[in-house]
């Protein structure tokens, strides 16, 4: 188990150097990318690249049920543009979990081709940066451990067993459906809300989109 406070440490650092800077009017460019809101115009290219580094698998997961009928935080939706294409995308969801409001990263998706060069950090810590200033505590993900703790996430803590339990152990966030709980990470934006504190049911925030009635739970 990663400890605590020195990721959330690492992730406050990370935020307060700026390493993808805020930007309104003018983008900020990177290493030949260019990070910006997402804007109408891309949502095709941003479907296109999602289907090609997810598959039709991503349907079945539970994070998919709890975007479901869901539209992405319009202010948290970025994109990565080198020479007029886009190299990469990332979008954050609201959620709650248990009694308490919170973001939900994912996906996160950068061209096959030009993975390995940072674009998909440069675009969470964007994410986050903004995140934070628009007051937002928590962000979850259901993701690789090694990859997503470089902006701070860590695991999950495992819920309590009763006495007499037995099993494999489980996550103190329930998902919609089957969840690996060592893939369940989450961050903290602000030292005033441990994550430590957040647990219980993760359901969807809001319905902006008529969808079917078995989707995940809603708040």
């Amino acid at each position: 188990m990663v400890s605590a406070k020195p990721i959330d440490k690492a992730c406050r650092r990370l935020l307060s150097q700026g390493m993808a800077k805020k930007t309104s009017a003018k983008p900020q460019a990177e290493k030949g990318w260019t990070i910006r809101h997402e804007r109408p115009e891309d949502a095709p290219l941003v479907a296109a690249l999602n289907a090609e580094s997810f598959g039709p698998g991503r349907f079945a997961r539970a994070a998919f049920r709890l975007r479901e009928g869901v539209r992405p935080e319009e202010r948290l939706s970025f994109v990565a543009i080198e020479d007029g294409k886009l190299r990469g995308n990332v979008r954050f969801w609201p959620v709650i979990v248990g009694d308490t409001a919170a973001l939900m990263l994912g996906p996160l998706a950068v061209e096959s081709d030009q993975r390995g060069r940072g674009i998909g950090i440069a675009l969470m810590v964007r994410g986050l940066e903004e995140a934070k200033a628009l007051g937002h505590r928590y962000v979850i993900l259901v993701g690789d451990l090694p990859y997503y703790s470089r902006v701070g996430f860590r695991q999950i803590a495992f819920a309590e067993r009763k006495e007499g339990g037995r099993g494999p152990p489980s996550s103190k966030l329930a998902f919609p459906g089957p969840v690996d709980p060592k893939r369940i990470l989450g961050v903290a934006l602000d030292d005033a809300h441990p994550l430590e504190a957040l647990g219980g049911a993760v359901r969807r925030a809001r319905i902006d989109d008529p969808v079917c009635a078995d989707g995940a739970p809603l708040a």
